[in-house]
């Protein structure tokens, strides 16, 4: 009898957009995003899916970048990106990734006025803000003392790490533990709490189910790990490069006191010969 298949990984981007990225599941998206925004319900009455297929970077990127954006009803853009590894540089990333969200809404001689509200959501699987035990922070233009400038722009982070074993009673651990938990018997617990959970864990054992998925995401797995090793490869015969030229460096530093060494010597005797 054949064995069964373990549950795919919601927190792998792949899987995580063919759950939350399809048009069709734009109530369990709804859903999702009221857990961690602050905007009102009747914003997730129609939402539109941006980017529903996968795109590449280049003709070299075997497994593309993942991400979900959407509009809501009254025009707001939401972008959500996971990332498992927290990596150099993600913070300016995001800022840059946000701004150009902002200035692809308006053309030259148009009016400020059209720019809508845009959130970004990341979802990192390391810890990603440092200070504090928080897995949900909001960042917005506001003083220290929380009077906000504007809500416009919104960065959401969502820290699967930080997330506690008991529940908080709230809408957004939930769905937090669905993204983050392989266990198959917790998860069935989640299908319980709500209608658009109920479907996801439904989606979630389809897609687990399917062997092309399966071996899509295998495939992606694997790529990225190949990936990585170019990355450490790379990274490793640069290290011996400048591990090479420190090594020269530092017999040419040798060398060279070594001359300085003879020539004070040699001062130091012409030095007594005058006196003499």
């Amino acid at each position: 009898m054949e064995s069964k298949k373990s549950l795919l990984p919601v927190k792998s981007d792949f899987v995580f957009k063919l759950i939350f990225g399809d048009q069709r599941n734009v109530d369990i998206l709804g859903a999702f995003l009221s857990s961690v925004l602050d905007i009102p319900k009747d914003e997730y009455e129609r939402i539109t899916i941006i980017n529903p297929h996968l795109k590449k970077e280049s003709k070299d990127d075997k497994y593309g970048i993942l991400d979900v954006k959407l509009h809501t009803k009254n025009g707001s853009i939401v972008h959500i990106e996971i990332q498992l590894k927290v990596l150099t540089n993600l913070k300016p990333r995001i800022v840059y990734s946000l701004s150009k969200l902002i200035t692809e809404q308006i053309s030259s001689g148009e009016d400020w006025g059209i720019i809508k509200r845009t959130i970004s959501i990341v979802i990192t699987d390391e810890v990603f803000i440092v200070t504090g035990d928080k897995y949900h922070h909001q960042f917005r233009y506001r003083t220290k003392d929380g009077i906000d400038f504007t809500d416009l722009v919104e960065i959401n982070t969502l820290d699967l790490s930080k997330l506690p074993k008991n529940d908080d009673s709230t809408d957004l651990w939930y769905w937090m533990k669905f993204i983050k938990s392989d266990n198959e018997e917790e998860i069935d617990m989640l299908a319980e709490k709500s209608p658009q959970m109920k479907k996801a864990v439904g989606i979630l054992k389809e897609l687990s189910a399917d062997e092309r998925n399966r071996m899509l995401y295998e495939s992606r797995f694997m790529a990225e790990i190949d990936l990585n090793s170019r990355v450490s490869d790379e990274k490793k015969k640069w290290q011996k490069v400048v591990a090479e030229k420190d090594a020269t460096i530092a017999e040419k530093e040798i060398a060279l006191a070594e001359k300085d060494a003879e020539i004070a010597k040699y001062e130091a005797e012409i030095a007594k010969l005058k006196l003499s």
